[in-house]
């Protein structure tokens, strides 16, 4: 089928809950209130971006960061729908702006996969944010509406003609929630460089108008020149990293690896974009499959007798990148830092040993 055939109108937008709860115990949603909850409003509405350019869309995001702390977020995807949602009795725009878990990821007919909070994204961005405005170009119009704490204070409204599409929000964060809403730029460019490496070809413009900051993202070698960035001081022991990528069971693997001179292991794991800095299921299966590959290959070759070198030898310099994605993922945790689902576990160590072990067959020591 045509992707660009799919339906994304306001028949695709689920509605499964209430907003008001996320003023009182805003933590619940965005993990804590103070730099690091600041940080996530603004992931929560690039993710959106991000789904839609992982979905075939969006080739071009833009973040600015303005002087009074408020955030752009611009791309150039299909545009949030705004037609009129039929169990809800208004906009589609709306709804998926005010309602908690409203959006079009639940039934995979618009976004196969998707990096956001479980659709609690841009709705707990705008109930947390003094204010918010979202401008959609779609259907040769340009839709606009303004938000005040999560509410609606003008209806939705044309205000232009456009020959393009795509969706434009920005917002303030609410200083009676956030202890701070002072943007800090190293954190925000370091994320954005990130998903420009997991997004191969997908172009990320950062603007920061208070230092007078503009930065570009754009990596066509995707995870390979992830890693090839993280080992960039380092003396690599093979010049170009191993890169596999396999669909099994509708979800991907993709993953760069590449060894230094060093002691240290740096391994980043990544389920649809969403950095499990505590790893989970996919990183123990890619160790147990490198740690099995290796250790196959060398008994296989008379490198290694009887004796199995461990986990920790084998992790010895290694520098890889780990990026799966899933239609389901289990989050421990609701800012997701460990991916839970266990049938990733085995599917990321078979393809990881196999991919390994045909690597070392094709590439013997010198």
């Amino acid at each position: 089928m045509d992707i660009n055939q799919q339906k994304y109108d306001a028949t695709t937008i689920q509605v499964l809950g209430g907003i008001e709860a996320v003023r009182k115990r805003p933590a619940m949603y965005i993990g804590d209130t103070s730099i690091l909850g600041l940080h996530h409003l603004v992931y929560e509405v690039v993710d959106n971006s991000i789904d839609e350019a992982m979905a075939g869309f969006c080739n071009e995001i833009s973040i600015t960061v303005h002087t009074d702390n408020s955030v752009t977020v611009s791309d150039n995807g299909r545009g949030i729908p705004v037609d009129i949602h039929k169990t809800e009795n208004r906009p589609a725009l709306e709804v998926i702006m005010t309602v908690l878990h409203a959006g079009g990821k639940f039934d995979k007919k618009a976004y196969r996969v998707s990096g956001g909070l479980h659709g609690v994204g841009v709705s707990v961005v705008n109930a947390l944010s003094e204010w918010l405005e979202v401008e959609v170009k779609r259907d040769g119009e340009v839709f606009h509406q303004r938000y005040e704490k999560g509410k609606p204070v003008t209806s939705l409204t044309v205000i232009g003609k456009t020959k393009t599409t795509g969706t434009k929000v920005t917002f303030k964060p609410d200083e009676d929630i956030f202890e701070t809403i002072e943007f800090d730029d190293s954190i925000l460019s370091g994320r954005f460089r990130e998903l420009a490496f997991l997004n191969a070809g997908v172009k990320i413009l950062f603007e920061d108008e208070r230092k007078n900051i503009k930065e570009e993202f754009l990596f066509e070698g995707g995870l390979i020149s992830f890693v090839e960035y993280l080992n960039r001081n380092k003396k690599v022991l093979f010049p170009k990293p191993l890169y596999f990528k396999k669909a099994e069971e509708d979800v991907e693997v993709e993953v760069a690896v590449q060894y230094n001179d060093g002691y240290n292991e740096t391994v980043l794991s990544f389920a649809n974009n969403v950095n499990t800095k505590e790893g989970g299921t996919h990183i123990t299966g890619f160790r147990g499959g490198i740690t099995r590959a290796i250790n196959e290959y060398g008994k296989n070759n008379g490198f290694l007798d009887d004796k199995s070198l461990a986990g920790e030898d084998i992790r010895e310099g290694l520098v890889a990148v780990v990026s799966v994605k899933l239609a389901e993922p289990q989050f421990e945790g609701q800012t997701k830092t460990k991916l839970g689902n266990s049938k990733i576990r085995f599917l990321v160590e078979g393809i990881t040993s196999q991919q390994v072990f045909t690597f070392l067959e094709e590439n013997p020591e010198p």
